[in-house]
C-alpha cells in the first residue's frame, strides 16, 4: 500500500503543480486584459437573454444588460410562457429600457431544452440587419463596458466565437454558497489562451454568418444545453473560440446543500454527454486526488496505532493541499483584477476561493459517481432525460 500511495501522490504532485502553473498564466492573462483596448469593431448586435422564474437581483440584472457602453444594438428578453413569474419584471425593464428591448413569448419546447427553444425562436425573429448574435443569462451581472469587449474579437472573420465564463459570488451568504463558488471556479479557469475553450451561454457573442455556417441551429436540435452545442457545431467547423477575461460576469447567487448538489451534478451530468473526453480528464484527477488523501490517511492511521513514522506522508498530503490552495489564492488575485468593483465582496469570500480549494475535489468526484449512472437532470424547474446530446426527453 505504501508504494501505491508513492506512485499516486506523486502523479498528483505533479498535476498540482502542473496546474498552479495554469493559475499563473491565468493570472498574467486577465492582467493583459484589463488593459486590453476594445477596438474599433462595433457592428449591430442581438443581445438576447432568456429568463425564467423570479430570482433575486433580477431586475438589477436585466437593467445591466440595458445599460451597456454600446453604439448600436437591440435586447430580446425571451420567456417560454407569458404567466411566467419572471413576465412583469422583464416587461418593466424593457419598457424602462434605455435601447430598444423586445419581450418574446417562445412557447413549450417539443424536442429540446426550455432554454435552447428560447434562444431558437428569438433567433428565428430576427431580421438581417444584425450582423452579431450575443447571448447572456438573466442571473449575471456585467459592467457597462461588457458588451463592446465580448463583441470586439470578432472583427476576424475566421473566429469562432468569443466567450466568457460567470463567476460565482455568495449574495446573502453561508457556507454552502462559499462552497459553490470554490467549486465553480475551477471550471472558469478551464478557460484560456489555447484551443480548448468552450462557449458559455451566459456570455458569448457570435457573427450571423458564422452562426449560419457552422449549422448552430441544427446542433440545438434534441439538445438541452445551448452553450455545449454551439461549442460541438463550432469545433465540427473548424472554427476557434477565444476567451475574453475581461467579460467575466458576477453572478450573484446561493445555495443550500441540496441546491448545490443539484447544480453541480447537473453541470457535470451535462458535461458527460456533451464532452466525454473532458469529462473523462476530470473524472481521472479528481478521482487520484481522493485515491491519495485516502490512502495517506490509512498509512497515517495505521503508523500511528504501530508507533511509526508517519510524518512524510502528512508532509505530502500537506504539500498538495498547499498547492491546490495557492492556485486558488492565484484565482482570486486575478479575479480581482477582472471586476474591481466587487473587491469587496471578493475581499469577503477569499477564504472559501483559498482554504476551501483543498476540499473541493471531494465534490467533484462525488458529482463524477453520480454522472455515471444518471443522465437525468433538474434545470429551472424541468426534468429532462439526456439520452444523447441531440435527443432530450422532457420528463
Amino acid at each position: 500500500m505504501e508504494q501505491t500511495f508513492y506512485i499516486v501522490a506523486g502523479m498528483v504532485l505533479l498535476l498540482t503543480l502542473w496546474s498552479l502553473w495554469g493559475g499563473i498564466q491565468w493570472y498574467a492573462l486577465a492582467r493583459r486584459s484589463r488593459l486590453r483596448p476594445p477596438g474599433f469593431y462595433a457592428p449591430r448586435v442581438a443581445l438576447i437573454c432568456p429568463c425564467k422564474g423570479f430570482e433575486s437581483g433580477l431586475e438589477q440584472n436585466l437593467i445591466a444588460l440595458t445599460e451597456q457602453d454600446y453604439s448600436s444594438y437591440e435586447i430580446f428578453f425571451v420567456l417560454a410562457r407569458s404567466d411566467d413569474s419572471a413576465h412583469s419584471v422583464v416587461k418593466f425593464v424593457a419598457d424602462a429600457s434605455p435601447v430598444r428591448a423586445h419581450v418574446v413569448i417562445a412557447g413549450k419546447p417539443e424536442d429540446c431544452g426550455e432554454k435552447v427553444n428560447n434562444l431558437r425562436v428569438a433567433v428565428e425573429q430576427l431580421d438581417n440587419t444584425f450582423e452579431v448574435l450575443v447571448f447572456a443569462d438573466s442571473d449575471g451581472r456585467p459592467d457597462k463596458h461588457w458588451l463592446e469587449h465580448l463583441v470586439a474579437p470578432l472583427h476576424d472573420p475566421k473566429l469562432g466565437a468569443a466567450t466568457s465564463f460567470r463567476w460565482w459570488l455568495p449574495d446573502q451568504g453561508g457556507f454552502w454558497s462559499a462552497f459553490g463558488a470554490a467549486w465553480d471556479a475551477g471550471i472558469a479557469t478551464m478557460q484560456g489562451a489555447h484551443k480548448n475553450n468552450f462557449c458559455w451561454g451566459g456570455a458569448t457573442a457570435i457573427r450571423r454568418d458564422v452562426f449560419e455556417q457552422a449549422a448552430v441551429r441544427t446542433h440545438w436540435t434534441g439538445a438541452v444545453s445551448d452553450d455545449w452545442a454551439m461549442t460541438r457545431a463550432l469545433r465540427f467547423s473548424g472554427r476557434h473560440i477565444e476567451f475574453v477575461p475581461e467579460c467575466l460576469t458576477p453572478t450573484l447567487r446561493d445555495a443550500d446543500f441540496s441546491g448545490l448538489l443539484e447544480f453541480t451534478n447537473r453541470q457535470i451530468i451535462i458535461t458527460r454527454v456533451y464532452a466525454p473526453s473532458t469529462w473523462f480528464g476530470g473524472l481521472l484527477y479528481h478521482l487520484l486526488y481522493c485515491a491519495a488523501f485516502v490512502l495517506g490517511l490509512v498509512l497515517i492511521i495505521q503508523a500511528w496505532i504501530v508507533g511509526q513514522l508517519w510524518l512524510t506522508t502528512a508532509l505530502i498530503l500537506f504539500l498538495i493541499a498547499l498547492i491546490v490552495a495557492l492556485k486558488g489564492l492565484v484565482r482570486w488575485l486575478a479575479v480581482n483584477e477582472l471586476l474591481p468593483a466587487w473587491r469587496h465582496k471578493l475581499l469577503t469570500y477569499a477564504w472559501a476561493w483559498t482554504f476551501l480549494a483543498p476540499i473541493v475535489p471531494l465534490l467533484y468526484t462525488a458529482n463524477f459517481f453520480v454522472s455515471m449512472f444518471k443522465r437525468q437532470i433538474k434545470w429551472r424547474g424541468v426534468r429532462y432525460h439526456l439520452l444523447s446530446p441531440g435527443q432530450t426527453k422532457i420528463l
